[in-house]
C-alpha cells in the first residue's frame, strides 16, 4: 500500500474517531472525580447500533455511514493508479 495513502488514512481514522469521541463527551456529563456518566437515552441507541448490522439500521442512521464512506472513497480515489 502506498505510504501517503496509508498515512492519509490513518489521518482520516483518527478525525472520525475523535470526532466521535468528541461528540460523546458533550452528550455526556462529567462527575465531580472526572469520571463520565452517558445519559440513557445515548446508552440505549448507541447499545442498538452496536447490535445490529448495517442493513438493518434505519434509512438516516445508513446515511451518516454512507457519508463516512464517502470521504474514505475520496481519499482512496486520490490515489487511484489506473
Amino acid at each position: 500500500m502506498n505510504d501517503d495513502l496509508k498515512k492519509e488514512l490513518a489521518e482520516y481514522a483518527h478525525k472520525a474517531w475523535s470526532g466521535w469521541m468528541n461528540y460523546l463527551f458533550e452528550k455526556s456529563s462529567e462527575n465531580e472525580d472526572g469520571t463520565i456518566c452517558i445519559t440513557l437515552w445515548a446508552v440505549e441507541r448507541w447499545k442498538r447500533q452496536a447490535s445490529i448490522s448495517y442493513s438493518n439500521l434505519p434509512e438516516n442512521e445508513k446515511k451518516s455511514d454512507r457519508n463516512e464512506a464517502n470521504k474514505m472513497i475520496a481519499i482512496f480515489k486520490k490515489y487511484k493508479t489506473n
